[in-house]
Parts: C-alpha cells; structure tokens; sequence
C-alpha cells in the first residue's frame, strides 16, 4: 500500500497545503541575495515583488472555469511542480523589471492552488462535520517553516539562489508523487451551484468593518514573509542563516497557534480570541521595532507569527454569518479584498524601508494594529460552540 493510501483525506489536503507553501516560501529567505545580486534597493525590489501579487489576482478571478475543466486533482499534479519551476526560473532574472515579468507565472500557480486547496477543505471539513480549516493552514505555515530553514542553510551555505531554487523542484515533485498519488477531490457542499458569481464582489458595510479587523494580521504576516530576511541582513549584519530563520521562526509559531486555535475559539469567544492575538502581534511589532539584537528581534517575529495565525478565518467565519445577503457572497468579498491587501500591501512597504528604515516597515503596523483591536466586536461575542 502507498504512503498517499494510508492517509485519510483530510491529511492529503494537509499534505498538499505544506507541498503549495514548501514550493512558494523558499524564494523569500533568498531575497536578500536576489536585492545584492541586483544591486537595487527595497523599492525597487517591491515593486519587482508585485509580479506576485499580479499573478495570483488574475488566478483568484479567473482561473475557476480552467480548474474545473482539469479537476481538482489533476491540477494539483501540473500546478505544484510547475510554482516550483517558475520559481527557478524567475530567480535569473537579472534586473527587477524582468524579475516582475519572471514572477506573474509563479502567482498564475499559486492563485489557482490557492483556490484549489482551500476549496477542499472547507468540502472535506463539511463532510467530516468538524472543523479543519485552521490546521490546513497551519500545515501551510509548517511547509513554510520547512522552507524557511532549508532556505536559511542555503543562504550560509553560499549556495547561488539559481541553483537552490533548482534544489526546491525535486522534493516538491516528489511529494506530490508521494503523499497526493491517492489524491481525490472531496463531494462537493450541498449548498453549492452552478452558477457564477460576479467577478468582483462587492462589499458592504460589514464587510469593511471585517476586511479592518484583517488588514492588520495580513499585513504584516505578508511583510514578514517579504521583509524578515533582509531586515535582519540589513539591520543587525546577521548571519545569512538569521536572516532564513526569521522567516522561519515566523512561520512556526503561526503554524503551531493555527493547528490549536479551532479548540480556543470553540472555548472562547472570537472577539476575545482576536484581541489577545492583536495585543501579540503589537508586542511582537514593539519587539521588531526597538530589538537591539537579530535573537531579539526573533522573538518579535515569533509575536507577529502568533498574533497573525486566525484573525483571517475569523473574520471569513463572522462573514458566512452575516445575515443580509448570501454567506458565498460576503466571504468572496472580504476574501478578495483582503487578498489585495495581503499581496500589495507588503511590497509597497520596500518603499517605507528605503526611504525610513526597515524597522519603519514593521512599525508602522502598529496604528494598523489598534484599528483592528477597535473593531473586532464584529467577530461576535459568543464562543463558536454556542
């Protein structure tokens, strides 16, 4: 019998989540190399970064018709050795337009996957009846810690990112072969249909007020993952390994928060949970901003990590509830603009950092942070169980 056959379903969806993450995060603990070798400054090297994000916008919005002509599982099997390849390729880039260019086909991947994976499980979880979102996505941040330190031995290594990025493909092809062969995708929801919603969803009221109690956690999860290396590089002088083990230390700690906060928020109420996350994440934030040493600052990026683990879900479990217009609807619009902030909003910080200081590009989170301390009675009061 195959490793795949042995795992239940669930775990093959936790499975493909730590493939999506272990293929996409090793490119950020190289980001320091890629701005050397360039020989730009953050600016530069955001705006480069925003290939990304382009790319998975375009995805997010269009690639449902293509995924479901494929089928689930057969595109995972193209779409994860293929991030991994692209990523490979946009590493010779050798200026940040280029860059830019390289890396729309690497957010073409990752917006489809993105999709995919989340979509089967939230219709595995439906049919287990319990909840596993949350611990899907903490195996997302247990793929990126694994690339977190494989990058971080990489980069002491002296290993060109050309040839790591190289390395990256076979183990993400593998596992792919390995832990998805069995892979199927799960019954589709009972509330589900045919129909397409609109492009754009648009957003209410209460939307806003939940895309706020978001925007902090998802911006500076996402300049973590963009600015972390190259702020202990740049900042302290540290060892090319520190720099990859921020990204790391990040990751983990969201990863373990993420994997135990569906029993806490079952115990607790949402509001209540989200606000002890946010005053970590503006402890981990003061940590980051005044650290007078790279083993400091890990501790700051371990806050953020924690503090950043579940007030995305939340705020997704808060909107599905809303009762003015149809649960699909409301998640599609907080999602989408959330999405946006998340993945333009931590590339435009490059231009805070070159021009006040990296440190300025985690502390301006701060005032972001109180925002989403003031609004997060939106949540709801009651524990989940109730």
């Amino acid at each position: 019998m195959s490793v795949s056959a042995r795992l239940a379903p669930h775990q093959r969806v936790f499975a493909a989540f730590a493939i999506y993450s272990f293929a996409l995060g090793n490119l950020f603990p190289r980001l320091p190399d890629i701005k050397r070798a360039m020989g730009i400054e953050e600016g530069a090297l955001g705006l480069a970064l925003i290939g990304i994000s382009t790319g998975t916008l375009i995805a997010l919005t269009l690639s449902a018709p293509i995924i479901a002509r494929l089928g689930h599982r057969q595109a995972l099997f193209v779409l994860l050795p293929l991030m991994s390849l692209c990523f490979a390729v946009a590493v010779h880039a050798t200026g940040p337009l280029a860059l830019y260019f390289l890396l729309i086909p690497a957010g073409l991947t990752m917006g489809a996957t993105e999709v995919i994976v989340n979509v089967e499980a939230d219709r595995v979880e439906a049919a287990m009846g319990r909840r596993i979102m949350n611990r899907a996505h903490a195996f997302w941040s247990f793929g990126f810690f694994a690339a977190g330190l494989f990058g971080a031995a990489m980069a002491q290594l002296g290993v060109q990112p050309a040839l790591h990025m190289a390395l990256v493909l076979p183990p993400t092809f593998l596992g792919v072969r390995v832990l998805l062969a069995d892979f199927q995708p799960a019954p589709k929801r009972g509330t589900e249909t045919a129909d397409a919603g609109p492009a754009i969803a648009r957003p209410t009221k209460g939307i806003m007020v939940l895309v706020g109690v978001s925007l902090s956690a998802m911006l500076l999860e996402g300049a973590s993952i963009d600015w972390s290396a190259i702020y202990m590089r740049s900042v302290f002088d540290a060892l090319p390994f520190l720099g990859g083990l921020a990204v790391a230390t990040t990751a983990l700690s969201q990863a373990i928060t993420r994997y135990f906060s569906d029993r806490i928020v079952d115990r607790h109420a949402p509001d209540r949970v989200a606000r002890v996350m946010q005053m970590a994440m503006a402890l981990g934030v003061l940590v980051v901003f005044f650290a007078p040493s790279a083993l400091v600052a890990l501790l700051g990026f371990a806050l953020i990590g924690a503090g950043t683990a579940a007030i995305f879900p939340l705020a997704m479990s808060a909107a599905a509830q809303r009762s003015d217009r149809s649960a699909a609807l409301n998640v599609a619009a907080l999602a989408q603009f959330s999405f946006v902030i998340f993945l333009l909003g931590p590339p435009l910080l490059g231009f805070v950092a070159e021009h006040a200081g990296l440190r300025w590009t985690f502390g301006l989170g701060l005032p972001l942070v109180a925002v989403s301390f003031a609004l997060s009675g939106a949540l709801g009061s009651k524990p989940s169980r109730a």
